[in-house]
C-alpha cells in the first residue's frame, strides 16, 4: 500500500504537488517510484523554463525503465532538487521530502484546485 498524504494534491501521471506560499512544489508519488524500482538518474528542468500544464518536465530512469515527468500546473520553474544529480535515489528513499523535483511558480492558482485529491488518487491507482 503505497504512502499518500492528504496536505498534497496528485495528478494522473503520478505527480504530487504541495503549496508552499505562492509557489508549488512537484514531486512523483510513492506509488510511482514503487513501480519504478530504484532510480538512478534525474534529468531536471532549468530554472527559468516555462511549464506548461501536461508537458514533460524533465525524465527519471530506473534500472528497469525510465520515464518523463509533467508539469501539473502552468507557470515557471523557479527551483530545482539539485540533490537528485548525485543521489536520485532520494526519490525512493523519501519521495515527498528529499525527494522533491522542482518548484514552479503558478500564473493560475485555480489549477491546484483542479488536481487530484488524496481519496481520488486512491481511487485512480486501485487501493
Amino acid at each position: 500500500m503505497s504512502n499518500i498524504p492528504e496536505n498534497v494534491r496528485y495528478t494522473e501521471t503520478h505527480e504530487w504537488v504541495r503549496k508552499d506560499g505562492d509557489k508549488y512544489v512537484i514531486g512523483l508519488t510513492d506509488y510511482a517510484q514503487h513501480e519504478m524500482g530504484e532510480i538512478v538518474m534525474a534529468e531536471l528542468p532549468e530554472v527559468g523554463a516555462e511549464a506548461t500544464k501536461g508537458d514533460a518536465m524533465g525524465g527519471l530512469e530506473a534500472v528497469k525503465t525510465a520515464e518523463d515527468f509533467y508539469a501539473p500546473m502552468d507557470g515557471e520553474v523557479v527551483a530545482v532538487n539539485e540533490e537528485l544529480e548525485a543521489n536520485p535515489a532520494l526519490i525512493n528513499e523519501d519521495p515527498f521530502a528529499g525527494g522533491w523535483l522542482f518548484v514552479i511558480k503558478v500564473s493560475d492558482d485555480s489549477q491546484f484546485d483542479g488536481l487530484l485529491t488524496a481519496e481520488e488518487y486512491k481511487t485512480h491507482i486501485g487501493e
